[in-house]
């Protein structure tokens, strides 16, 4: 195609066309996590040696089912908050928006560095009340655009492991002091999974560092004041990750019998 759009990347922002050939592998399976067509169709126009993901089929319930989590949470964020501010941070290429349709009432900001919100906005297409903004999301500026009168969503999936510790508690605490009401929800490794970061070929073939380690909830809760814990779940213990195929089960029973395993990844959900 000569349209094709020719994809150069490195470091953090690299990483994100790994989970999203994750989502495009997954469209075509004959029975999908996910099922993100528009993905699908967005990976044809873009050149790229996808084979330097070293993603494959069989290892994209890894991101699919973190994703679908994360779907599920927002739709019930939203259903009870039809009118809300939701802010998508890192966001890639991820097609959430366009999965769950949100209702008239939301404004929708997908925040990712310049050269990715350029390269989505090139390949999305453009939609009332999804708002693309280019900017790294440990900056305070941006956060002056967005409207503070609302129930809001602060959602980071696969965004606080890149951050440093201070940077991610500082993001955090300026999302709870300066809106009225809302949640966070993202997730995180712990200790060993930032200590382990060497065997994530997709981390390593980036060049990317990983820095956060959250260990459980007290670790945001004694450092973000103002929230409340609703949900920390490790991925094995989620419904999503029920639909995965026999090996990854036999894994996740397999890990499951030590904490430091069992919660290497984590899903965190807070109210403030």
């Amino acid at each position: 195609m000569a349209d094709r759009l020719k994809v150069d990347l490195s470091g953090a922002p690299q990483t994100m066309l790994a989970t999203f050939y994750a989502k495009v592998l997954d469209a075509g399976l004959p029975r999908p996590i996910l099922g993100d067509q528009l993905a699908r169709q967005i990976a044809e126009r873009i050149d790229y040696d996808w084979s330097a993901t070293s993603i494959t089929a069989a290892r994209s319930p890894a991101v699919t089912t973190r994703s679908a989590h994360f779907d599920r949470w927002t739709a019930q964020f939203l259903a009870v908050h039809p009118e809300a501010v939701v802010l998508h941070l890192g966001c890639g290429l991820d097609g959430r928006f366009f999965r769950l349709r949100p209702g008239p009432g939301v404004q929708w900001y997908d925040i990712d560095y310049p050269e990715v919100a350029q390269l989505r906005k090139r390949l999305y297409p453009s939609a009332e009340r999804c708002h693309v903004l280019a900017a790294s999301v440990t900056d305070a500026d941006w956060l002056r655009d967005i409207p503070a009168d609302r129930p809001t969503l602060m959602l980071g999936e696969g965004l606080t492991m890149y951050l440093t510790e201070r940077d991610g508690l500082e993001l955090l605490r300026r999302v709870v002091d300066g809106f009225p009401s809302g949640e966070l929800q993202f997730d995180a490794f712990n200790t060993l999974g930032i200590k382990s970061q060497w065997t994530n070929t997709v981390v390593r073939r980036s060049g990317a560092r990983l820095h956060w380690a959250i260990n459980g909830p007290d670790d945001i809760r004694t450092a973000v004041p103002g929230t409340r814990l609703l949900a920390w779940v490790s991925p094995f213990d989620t419904p999503e990750f029920g639909r995965v195929g026999p090996a990854y089960r036999l894994l996740a029973k397999v890990m499951s019998s030590v904490p430091a395993l069992r919660y290497m990844a984590q899903y965190h959900r807070y109210a403030f």
